[in-house]
Parts: C-alpha cells; structure tokens; sequence
C-alpha cells in the first residue's frame, strides 16, 4: 500500500470513531487533526471535504460493524440457527465501532441534516434487511421455517428490537436489555419460526 493510501485509511480509520460518537455537526476540523496528528492540508490532500471524509468513515464504521454481526455465519447451514447466531453476534459484539451502532447513530444525526449520509444509513439498513429476510425465505424454501411467516416483518422485529436494546444499554451503561432482547428473540424464533425437528 502506497503511502498517500495507508494515510487516506488512517485518516478514515480515526474519522469512524469521532464520527460516530459525536455525528457530522459535532465533529471539528480540529478533532480530525488531533485525532489522526496531520494538519488541515494533510486531510485536504486525501478529501475534498469534510462530507466526503464522513461519507468514507461512515462506510468503513459499516463494514466493521456488518463484519462482526456476520461472523462465523457461513458455517451455519440452519436457517433458524443463522438468525440465532446473528443475534448472539450483535449482542455479544456490539459495539463494532466505538460510539455504538453506526447506521443508527448516523440516521438519527442525520435525519434531518446532511442527506448524503442519511442516504448512506438507509442503504445500510436496506442491506442488513435484504440479509435477513433473505435468509428467512431460504429457511422456508429448505422447509426449517413455517410456511407463512412473513419475511421481511421478521427481518424488521429483529432489527428493531436490537437496535432499541442498544440504545437502552448505552443509556444505562449495562448490556442486561440486549440480553433480554437476545432471550426474548431466541424464544421467538423458536416458537413461531422454526418447523419442529428441523
């Protein structure tokens, strides 16, 4: 990797963080200096602004987060067990990226502000439902899901109920509601998923 490219990542790499802990308004020119020791032309040769330095930050905090909620799922030839270890993984892993979940944390910065990014964060959140629902619909296709469960409204129940038991356990600075939420989610899947004996 050339030198311009190992400094365009760190760059990146730092931007994530203060990205995500502090949003696009509350992160400074002088934070990103600080954060990756180079001067405003050091960053400004890499970027030509600071939405574009967000933009990139914003999609490696995504990758990394989407990374880690998809480990060790390939092996998992089960549907239901897929889901199950998704879950376990956003519990036990979260967060990815310090400051916690970044398409959360981007579309509520940005709901309102900078439509770039919250374009970015409704094309994560179109990803990570396109996954699941995906792999519900295979289940049912292989016959290890009821015939009738709606996909893509599962897809939407596991993602919100995730997300708000982040948020719940950031607030409280205790992971006890994404384990209740992990609990409560496994039991779903269980009984209203799952075919008996698949």
């Amino acid at each position: 990797m050339s030198k311009g490219k190992e400094t365009k990542r760190h760059i990146v790499t730092q931007a994530a963080t203060l990205f995500n802990q502090r949003g696009f308004e509350g992160t400074s020119l002088a934070a990103l200096m600080e954060a990756t020791g180079l001067e405003k032309g050091g960053i400004y040769r890499h970027f030509d602004s600071k939405e574009a330095i967000a933009v990139e930050a914003f999609d490696y905090a995504w990758r990394s987060a989407s990374d880690t909620r998809l480990n060790d799922l390939d092996g998992i030839s089960n549907s239901v067990d897929r889901l199950k270890k998704f879950i376990a993984n956003f519990v036990e892993r979260s967060p990815a990226v310090a400051g916690g979940c970044p398409m959360f944390n981007t579309a509520v910065d940005n709901d309102d502000g900078n439509p770039v990014l919250r374009a970015r964060a409704r094309k994560a959140l179109r990803g990570w439902l396109n996954y699941l629902t995906s792999t519900i619909k295979t289940g049912i296709e292989m016959g290890e899901i009821r015939k009738g469960v709606n996909a893509k409204k599962t897809a939407t129940l596991i993602i919100s109920s995730l997300e708000g038991a982040l948020i719940i356990s950031r607030l409280d600075k205790d992971r006890e509601a994404l384990r209740s939420v992990q609990s409560h989610l496994e039991a779903y899947l269980e009984a209203e998923l799952r075919l008996r004996g698949k």
